[in-house]
């Protein structure tokens, strides 16, 4: 068990977000899963820098102001908006391609970090039957998978990106628990858990860090979504892995595990 007292806040902190949508039904009860601007999977990703926290935000800032500053792109609309509204922040969603293709590339070559990948390709019956149609039962699903084999910390803070009800703390704290539940059902003979996790939800505007989970899991959601890997092979060797969480033709964890010794490809395209 590592001791936080002794050792950097780097190795302790996680930041995390996520991408795609948990919309399954329209209002009147019909599935809605393959139709226009509803994702085939909903995604969790998390981020450890390996790099002491304020020099990598530092650094964020540093490449933010240059954006926010330069008459090039703050008067671009969706740049101008942000500014206008608190302050720019990086959004993978919304940035123009030439601010996305610069900060990729910052990612590959200026941060140390490593990003971790669960996804949960949607499916009408796995919703009703495990998730009870609730969107925080499928949060909670995801984030526990993600932190079932963090037992060898001590402490763990969790940095979240604000999204609304899914990440209210009562569903954290739910997810925590499965992942106890998932940590004991692995372990023979039982080990402990006894991980003690802290969450801090807040807006990308506050947390400059947040911005390379969101960046990371655009680029791993174009590869489910669209079949592209461009922007997932920039950033390739820092991506430590993905899982297919519900894979149910690959009976093996490793098989639906992905990495850069086993990369995702356009076959990896939920159709």
């Amino acid at each position: 068990m590592e001791d936080t007292r002794t050792v950097s806040p780097h190795t302790y902190h996680r930041f995390i977000d996520e991408a795609g949508d948990m919309s399954f039904f329209s209002k009147g009860g019909g599935s809605i899963l393959g139709t226009k601007g509803v994702s085939h999977a909903f995604m969790l990703g998390m981020v450890k820098y390996k790099q002491p926290l304020e020099e990598a935000r530092s650094a964020i800032e540093k490449f933010t102001r240059t954006v926010a500053d330069d008459p090039h792109f703050n008067t671009i609309p969706s740049v101008r908006k942000r500014i206008s509204k608190g302050g720019y922040f990086l959004h993978a969603k919304d940035d123009p391609l030439e601010i996305r293709n610069k900060f990729f590339e910052f990612l590959r070559d200026e941060l140390a970090f490593t990003l971790q990948v669960i996804v949960g390709c949607k499916n009408t019956g796995r919703f009703i039957n495990k998730h009870n149609k609730q969107e925080r039962e499928f949060y909670a699903d995801l984030l526990s998978y993600m932190l079932h084999d963090k037992a060898s910390h001590s402490k763990l803070v969790l940095n979240i990106a604000d999204r609304g009800s899914a990440t209210r703390i009562q569903n954290l704290e739910a997810a925590v628990t499965k992942a106890e539940s998932l940590y004991f059902a692995r372990k023979r003979p039982k080990g402990q858990y006894d991980v003690k996790v802290n969450f801090n939800v807040q807006p990308y505007v506050k947390e400059p860090l947040l911005t390379v989970a969101d960046y990371g899991l655009w680029a791993v959601q174009r590869v489910f979504e669209r079949g592209e890997t461009d922007f997932y092979d920039i950033i390739l060797p820092k991506v430590r892995y993905v899982v297919d969480a519900y894979d149910r033709k690959h009976h093996r964890e490793s098989e639906r595990s992905y990495s850069p010794r086993r990369p995702l490809t356009k076959q990896n395209r939920i159709s």
